[in-house]
């Protein structure tokens, strides 16, 4: 059984099983167009409620870690209002569901309230905003640089989509020497099926699965939160 502490000096440290970790929080694309009632998703009758009930969830989570002094990076899927970017201009063969997603309507183009992060966990002036373009957020973006920046090497991922965004991510940063721990109960899948496959997965092959709840546990507060 692993023993989990989380201790804080300068720089935030997790320890697993006798090993320092210096974790970074990674929050994946809860943003408009996929998550709010008025978005892309939702004008295109996609139910986009399991995202939002997500969302309060994901802001505690935040909470948490932003009072233990840990770093936090949200990531910002985007398009280019041209369509040059868009992946039916790269793949011949797309599965239809996507497919189809693309040629209803532009999704998160940059620059409009659509791509925006939602309201309830906007990013603070010190946190950093990752654009990306593709489902991981390694892909083609400036994070690797970012994290080696902060020192982080472990990071803890939320947000939405479980199955598809979420885990690329979480795979990539695996496959580029990275510990990572999945927060369950802060990330949502628009399939239940996909959302528990992708927990097994990250169980048996990738790293830890732990709830707000566990986690919190083990996350320092700053003095002033302590004696509320």
């Amino acid at each position: 059984m692993l023993r989990f502490i989380i201790r804080c000096s300068h720089s935030m440290a997790l320890i697993i099983a006798g090993h320092d970790i210096k974790p970074a929080l990674i929050v994946v694309d809860v943003q408009n167009g996929f998550a709010s009632r008025g978005g892309s998703y939702d004008q295109m009758g996609m139910d986009v409620s399991c995202y939002g009930e997500a969302i309060p969830r994901i802001a505690k989570l935040i909470g948490l870690c932003r009072s233990a002094g840990m770093p936090i990076f949200y990531t910002q899927a985007v398009r280019e209002s041209s369509g040059i970017d868009l992946l039916t201009n790269m793949h011949k063969i797309l599965p239809k569901s996507r497919e189809e997603r693309i040629k209803k309507r532009p999704i998160c183009v940059r620059g409009t309230w659509d791509a925006e992060i939602v309201d309830d966990i906007k990013p603070a002036p010190e946190d950093h905003i990752v654009i990306k373009r593709r489902d991981s957020a390694f892909q083609d973006t400036e994070i690797g640089v970012w994290l080696k920046s902060v020192g982080a090497d472990s990071l803890i991922f939320c947000g939405i989509d479980t199955s598809i965004c979420v885990e690329t991510s979480l795979r990539d940063a695996f496959n580029n020497g990275y510990d990572v721990i999945l927060i369950s109960d802060a990330t949502a899948s628009g399939n239940r099926k996909h959302f528990e496959s992708t927990i097994e997965v990250v169980k048996d092959y990738y790293g830890l699965v732990m709830s707000i709840e566990e986690f919190g546990k083990y996350v320092p507060q700053k003095a002033e939160q302590r004696n509320r």
